[in-house]
């Protein structure tokens, strides 16, 4: 019997690399969802990059394909956006994951490259008005992957007391804004409102970028800025005031694989406890309907 040949064209079908494999389909999709086999998803189709599964194939040791080495293991790294809450229960739970937050998009993209275990997000997305979902159905594809919610917060502009009163957007003429970094789900999300506002922002005066939620009001507070787009659990906190403009869904996109590791799941169960939830309500501005529901599978 002939051996099968490789194709000479970029993208491979289950059944091509089925063929070529020598192995039944549902196998393919077995592998696929390990993610042990490069894969990415276009229109709700499997394809397979040719030259990524050449590569894998060569990299196989002597027993074939079911004795290729296992992807290499995630570092246990909480990516993306800062979120007080959350950062607060990684300490208190003590689960061992350290974080590296630089917004959603670079979590996003730090999570496609195995940099992390799970990656914080808040991306919104103006063409369907939904959140997450969309960024990471085309970032994440062909990632053995869920999104899981983790809460809803409230986001608004916050304001010292006893100053400028800023109610919506229209109110942010003459005021100083402190702005976040380009990419995360903030900078994003006010950017979208903006132009539905048909409010210019480069015509603002802004104080130096801010890169988290706690930098971005603390710059408020110390009158390096005006006005931030921030949470109120984070205004509360520095006893600034807070006018509300949009509810977010904030989540977290894990590893399936490491769902089931101890960092994950000391962190999960922290987040199920009476003394979370005594903690979010004291934050003010978190709704945790959401926790822990599957909001999308790979």
């Amino acid at each position: 019997m002939s051996e099968p040949s490789f194709p000479d064209h970029d993208y491979l079908t289950v059944r091509e690399l089925a063929e070529l494999l020598r192995l039944k389909e549902r196998k393919i999709y077995d592998l696929a969802a390990s993610g042990e086999v490069p894969c990415s998803r276009a229109t709700g189709k499997l394809l397979f990059p040719a030259a990524e599964i050449r590569a894998w194939i060569e990299g196989a040791t002597s027993g074939g394909v079911e004795g290729a080495a296992p992807p290499a293991p995630r570092p246990p790294i909480l990516l993306g956006s800062h979120d007080p809450l959350l950062d607060w229960a990684l300490r208190q739970s003590q689960c061992g994951l350290a974080s590296f937050y630089d917004g959603s998009r670079d979590g996003l993209e730090r999570f496609a490259r195995g940099e992390g275990m799970a990656a914080a997000l808040h991306i919104h997305d103006a063409a369907s008005d939904s959140w997450n979902i969309p960024a990471v159905r085309d970032a994440a594809a062909g990632l053995n992957a869920v999104l899981v919610g983790f809460a809803t917060r409230r986001r608004g502009l916050v304001f010292r007391p006893g100053e400028a009163t800023p109610r919506g957007l229209g109110d942010l003429a003459g005021l100083r804004l402190v702005p976040r970094q380009a990419g995360s789900g903030t900078d994003t999300l006010l950017r979208g409102l903006a132009a539905k506002a048909g409010l210019d922002l480069s015509g603002l005066a802004q104080a130096e970028v801010a890169r988290t939620e706690d930098d971005a009001v603390e710059a408020v507070r110390r009158g390096e800025g005006d006005v931030a787009f921030g949470l109120e659990a984070v205004a509360r906190n520095y006893g600034l005031e807070f006018a509300p403009l949009v509810e977010e869904q904030f989540a977290l996109l894990v590893d399936r694989k490491a769902w089931f590791e101890p960092p994950m799941q000391a962190l999960m169960a922290f987040c199920g406890s009476e003394a979370f939830k005594t903690r979010a309500e004291s934050y003010g501005g978190y709704d945790l309907a959401a926790l822990g529901t599957v909001q999308w599978n790979a």
